[in-house]
């Protein structure tokens, strides 16, 4: 009996490792197989602005990998970049791993001819532009999206690593809700546009880098966005408030509206791009880099949304 009853619990023990891995399988399959998710509050508490900027911006590298499973495996990896240990920002840790998403030099010499401009030259791994960018390519090459499973333990060969990515992906990502509230692709490609120019300066008149600008003022980026998505707007808030019918007051709002502020009779003053959770991404003023934030505040003087179709 001994026996018999040990070596049904040997294969109990056998089996767990594998109902962990299936119920992983599943739960990256279901929940992270898409890019339609934005920051939620725990992401903008916890990432700092420029990964946060790098991980949005990288992710499409591999279509259809979630932004917030980069920045999973930043936080485990370093806490994005925050870890004060070797290996982070120089060096190499006791398995030969360096900089914030922890590639070995091997590893990262075979994707870095592959990392788009904007990093070190030549790229390296650890600056993090170009490691996040090579983080996105490795685990598209590994199986993203479509086993994301895989992919994130090709990363590190541990089911408890999987686990931890995806319960933090999990935390920092909001979804834009019910299926009939969902954006349009239209209002999809605006959001992943302005989401890409996070971090960069308020700009007077300023159009954005495509347009040779160091950033954005909130009309520029609205028009920028939209013309990501094959969409003209007028180019100031007011014009754009003006263009074509308010959404009404009792309208709930989806992603991709644009919120407007100030005297509708007299003069708009702001604009920016609602993301869902009560959240806008907007270039606010002098000062003050394109960002993430509540859509409404004491004193807003909040006038109103228009839906873009």
């Amino acid at each position: 009996m001994v026996g018999k009853t040990a070596a049904v619990g040997l294969g109990v023990l056998l089996l767990i490792p594998v109902l962990i891995a299936a119920l992983l399988h599943g739960l990256a399959a279901t929940f992270f197989g898409s890019s339609d998710t934005t920051p939620s509050q725990t992401a903008l508490d916890d990432i700092p602005g420029e990964y946060l900027a790098l991980y949005l911006q990288a992710a499409p590298t591999c279509p259809g990998l979630d932004w917030s499973v980069l920045a999973a495996i930043g936080k485990v990896e370093t806490d994005h970049g925050r870890v004060p240990l070797p290996g982070v920002h120089d060096g190499e840790n006791h398995a030969g791993a360096g900089g914030p998403m922890q590639f070995l030099q091997p590893t990262f010499d075979s994707i870095a001819t592959r990392i788009p401009p904007g990093g070190a030259v030549p790229p390296s791994r650890y600056d993090p532009h170009d490691a996040i960018h090579a983080a996105a390519l490795y685990l598209c090459d590994s199986g993203a999206p479509d086993d994301l499973y895989a992919a994130i333990f090709a990363y590190n060969r541990a089911d408890w690593y999987v686990a931890k990515v995806l319960a933090h992906a999990d935390t920092y990502s909001t979804t834009h809700g019910t299926p009939d509230q969902a954006p349009t692709d239209t209002a999809q490609t605006a959001i992943n546009y302005a989401m890409g120019q996070l971090g960069l300066p308020y700009v007077w008149g300023g159009n954005g880098p495509d347009a040779g600008h160091a950033g954005f003022d909130c009309s520029g980026l609205t028009t920028a966005a939209y013309t990501a998505a094959e969409i003209t707007l007028p180019r100031t808030a007011h014009t754009q408030y003006h263009a074509g019918p308010r959404l009404p007051d009792d309208t709930a709002l989806l992603p991709g509206d644009l919120v407007f502020y100030g005297n509708p009779a007299t003069k708009i003053t702001h604009v920016g791009l609602y993301l869902g959770n009560d959240q806008m991404i907007h270039a606010p003023t002098f000062g003050q880099p394109v960002q993430i934030g509540a859509y409404r505040w004491d004193g807003d003087r909040y006038a109103g949304a228009r839906r873009i179709t």
